[in-house]
């Protein structure tokens, strides 16, 4: 009889605790649910500067992009230009073309066009560092976009500030959704790269995974931004091979990893609207948009403003050259799909926020 009501015993305790974590489980399910909703709003407000010092007359940037054909550098560097001829600077962009010698050869151009300001497109610092330093000891000013694993001002590094939407939150987003959207069952494969933004993001989506018991990561694939093209499609066969249909869902550091997967999915007759479902943690590229506007092979993307971020780029500078410090703006998250992306620029293909942003800054500077 002891051993009947022990066994009984040990049954309720389990039947608790499976109880409890199904409990614990519906619960992250409905605050990824919540969470998302929030951060895919519209028209999110403007939450960046609104002081700051007068234009800077007669300055000279120059843009250096890490690579023309990626959509964030592109992006930021039309942003940029715009930005420079509101304020009344010299503007020009010079192209790393996606290779280590060719953004060497393209920093050591600027460098020697001698601008007081140039700004890093995507070009990881770290990677570059004894010629930035060369570079800040000539007394040109540096800022950063996605040049490191954080916004702000990196210690031993010489920027003014590195510009990014925290690309922690960003990797929380991109795995919220694929809970959101799964009720909690979603099987992922991961694609990043080595660089530190890209890790940061992998780790934060395996963070917020782990906090999900019906969810998995079932790979994470590590592959430079510049050999997508050449690597993806035969290693999103390979995946489909080794998982078929457990594979649910992709979170990539970047829309690019997704630009060459269509074919493959089309070939293993993958529907535009099926499964894997794709989700992109940054940055919200032109052809990311077409993909999530018609339902095809992505369902969203944590878009940044690039353009926007262009715009702070030269206000940073600008701030630089008064003597002043960086603003310490760091723009928050937001998440498209294909509920949302009529707004904020999404006609155009780009996340833009309506929130006034460009007369703000020219408000700050002065001009019109």
């Amino acid at each position: 009889m002891k051993n009947k009501w022990k066994i009984i015993g040990i049954v309720g305790i389990a039947a608790t605790l499976l109880s409890g974590l199904a409990v614990a489980q519906d619960s992250f399910v409905a605050e990824a649910k919540r969470y998302t909703a929030q951060v895919s709003k519209p028209n999110p407000l403007w939450v960046g500067p609104t002081t700051g010092p007068r234009a800077q007359k007669g300055k000279s940037i120059i843009y250096v992009s890490n690579d023309q054909r990626n959509g964030g550098s592109k992006g930021v560097g039309l942003g940029a230009a715009e930005a420079a001829k509101a304020i009344g600077w010299n503007f020009r962009l010079i192209d790393g073309q996606g290779t280590e010698q060719g953004r060497k050869d393209a920093l050591k151009q600027a460098a020697d066009l001698k601008p007081d300001g140039i700004i890093l497109g995507n070009i990881d610092a770290q990677s570059q560092v004894e010629l930035i330093r060369e570079i800040a000891a000539k007394g040109i000013k540096i800022i950063g976009w996605h040049s490191a694993g954080k916004p702000g001002p990196i210690r031993d590094l010489p920027l003014i500030t590195n510009i990014s939407t925290d690309p922690e939150e960003i990797g929380k987003v991109a795995a919220m959704y694929a809970v959101a959207d799964s009720n909690g069952t979603a099987a992922v494969v991961i694609f990043t790269s080595d660089r530190p933004i890209g890790q940061v993001k992998k780790n934060a989506v395996i963070d917020t995974f782990r906090k999900c018991q019906g969810c998995s990561v079932l790979q994470t694939e590590v592959i430079d931004m510049k050999d997508t093209h050449k690597i993806i499609p035969q290693r999103t066969a390979l995946l489909l091979q080794n998982f078929g249909k457990k594979w649910t869902y992709s979170i990539a550091a970047n829309d690019l990893y997704f630009d060459a997967m269509p074919p493959t999915f089309v070939a293993a007759a993958i529907p535009g609207n099926g499964y894997p479902r794709n989700i992109s943690a940054g940055d919200g590229s032109e052809t990311a948009f077409e993909r999530i506007s018609k339902k095809r092979y992505q369902i969203g993307t944590v878009a940044e403003p690039l353009r926007l971020h262009g715009w702070q780029a030269v206000d940073e500078l600008n701030r630089s050259f008064a003597g002043q410090k960086d603003s310490g703006y760091s723009t928050p998250v937001h998440l498209v799909t294909s509920a949302n992306i009529k707004f904020d620029g999404g006609q155009r293909n780009e996340f833009d926020p309506d929130n006034g942003y460009r007369n703000i800054y020219r408000k700050i500077w002065g001009v019109k």
